[in-house]
């Protein structure tokens, strides 16, 4: 297994060939680069299984990299310092990441998964997800990258029901097709969705209001979407929730 590590500090990637070295079993081979032009010509030559990128770099980003290539088909985990909204992009698009400083721990979670994942035929894909994200456009027509056990699933946003939870999992309701159970909790795709108007109906409830056809308060309140589903709405949520749909 071939990994390549990306990053315009030489003390950052030395720190990184460490960890794989003590952590990840069956490396072949570790290559480094220390900017956007040598990254890829380290891919065309190396054809690496993970990549570990830096999002800023001397030449450019890895946002910049990533357009570059034409069908990307390593894992990519970004190691990065960046800004909260960055963050959120990797989130919507399920790109793994590490924050710097790199917990070791942490580290080898991720490469644990990408090991796993390794012949992953989705990246592009992903990557025009990240995109999107990073273009700051507010849409519900976005996609976002959602992953069980077996698949990996891009749902256009617009076509989320509700989220239900179900412990540390989230389960997704669509207008087509079955559920998506994911292992990340609600309150992880609260913060994505709902600045895109979605909303917190209960604790174990997050509704996107589009699809939401009448509000029955009778039995402490029940939100009736055009599916037919109900998904409760909690004593604490009532008015809030009300208030929401008052100015719709």
């Amino acid at each position: 297994m071939k990994i390549l590590i990306v990053d315009n500090e030489a003390p950052i990637r030395k720190g990184l060939v460490s960890l794989v070295k003590v952590y990840c079993e069956g490396i072949t081979q570790i290559e480094e680069a220390g900017s956007v032009a040598s990254a890829i010509e380290k891919i065309d030559q190396l054809s690496p299984d993970i990549v570990l990128l830096d999002v800023e770099m001397e030449d450019g980003t890895g946002f910049d990299l990533l357009r570059k290539l034409i069908s990307p088909s390593f894992q990519l985990i970004f190691v990065t310092a960046h800004d909260k909204y960055a963050l959120e992009a990797f989130q919507f698009s399920a790109i793994d990441y590490l924050l710097k400083p790199v917990d070791p721990e942490a580290f080898r979670r991720s490469m644990e998964k990408a090991i796993l994942l390794v012949n992953n035929m989705f990246l592009k894909r992903q990557v025009e997800v990240l995109l999107q994200q990073l273009s700051g456009i507010q849409s519900k027509e976005r996609k976002i990258v959602l992953k069980d056990i077996e698949n990996t699933y891009f749902v256009k946003i617009a076509s989320i029901l509700y989220c239900e939870a179900e412990g540390t999992y989230t389960r997704f309701f669509l207008e087509d097709g079955e559920p998506i159970l994911v292992s990340r909790n609600l309150k992880e795709y609260a913060s994505m969705l709902e600045p895109l108007g979605f909303i917190r109906t209960h604790h174990s409830f997050l509704v996107n209001p589009d699809k939401i056809r009448l509000y029955d308060k009778t039995d402490g309140g029940m939100l009736v979407l055009e599916s037919g589903s109900q998904v409760p709405v909690s004593q604490r949520k009532k008015e809030s929730v009300m208030q929401i749909l008052e100015c719709r």
